[in-house]
């Protein structure tokens, strides 16, 4: 795939500086991960790998079409199918989707084992995958004061995917890993920040900025970018085994808890506006 033809990401190179800028490009629908947007998130984590004048990636989010309020920006909306998608997609592009592989296994080791450092931006609300890409995928996140997160899982008769079941409870503690992903409470960017789960929150205006600024800094000239690489592989490499497992686990439950009464009742009662009845099963 050509950078050129991307539709449902952008993908800006600032040949000088050697950054990469990344951004999910579907403002319609809250910059969803549909089908085709993780698949071209993951050609576009290939470019960078394979570009030598690449030396760093941003990820954001697009701004919304009809509205200047940075208040109602989204990162991602999280995970969303929909069969029209894909039935619009040409055989090549269908052909480089796995329809069982929910956790996004590839993509994520994809991304695990990008030695390049990543940068997240999260200018607005991070859902579900939304939030889950970054964690698992970025090595610095920093947020808008307008961005805020939340993991309704369970709430959707699903299980966390893209490794998070691994790496949140060493991130923050199990106890608190589990009150994250039992209960799908939206958690403010300040409070992120307090359990460690990003690293700086920012005026709006000044995240994007902010993320290229240290970016820099991990590159040359100001940033010894060999180091920089090295050193995420020594933090990578001894974990890859065990966020391989936690994928092919994901992706059991996954693929069991989207043929569950309890994934369709959560859809039923959310098109119905009502709260779900849960069977268990």
């Amino acid at each position: 795939m050509e950078l050129s033809e991307f539709t449902n990401i952008i993908y800006d190179k600032d040949s000088e500086s050697g950054l990469a800028t990344v951004t999910i490009n579907r403002p319609e629908i809250k910059n969803a991960l549909t089908l085709l947007v993780l698949l071209e998130l993951y050609w576009a984590v290939d470019a960078v790998e394979n570009d030598a004048s690449v030396k760093a990636m941003i990820i954001t989010g697009a701004k919304p079409l009809d509205s200047n309020d940075p208040a109602g920006e989204a990162f991602s909306s999280g995970g969303y199918f929909n069969l029209a998608d894909l039935e619009a997609l040409d055989e090549k592009t269908k052909s480089g989707i796995d329809l069982t592989d929910i956790a996004q296994k590839r993509l994520c080791l994809k991304m695990w084992q990008l030695d390049k450092p990543v940068i997240a931006a999260i200018n607005g609300l991070a859902i579900g995958g939304g939030f889950t890409i970054p964690l698992a995928c970025a090595d610095l996140i920093y947020v808008s004061e307008h961005a805020w997160a939340k993991l309704p899982f369970i709430n959707l008769g699903l299980i966390p995917e893209l490794a998070s079941s691994y790496l949140l409870p060493r991130l923050v503690g199990f106890q608190r890993a589990k009150e994250i992903i039992f209960f799908g409470e939206k958690i403010s960017a300040p409070k992120l920040y307090e359990m460690g789960l990003v690293n700086a929150v920012l005026p709006h205006c000044d995240l994007i900025p902010h993320a290229k600024q240290m970016a820099l800094k991990l590159i040359p000239p100001r940033g010894a970018g060999l180091a920089t690489r090295l050193a995420k592989q020594a933090m990578h490499k001894p974990l890859i085994e065990a966020v391989t497992k936690a994928l092919d686990i994901e992706n059991e439950g996954l693929n069991k808890a989207l043929a569950s009464a309890d994934f369709w009742e959560a859809l039923a009662a959310r098109k119905e506006k009502r709260e779900p009845l849960f069977k268990g099963e």
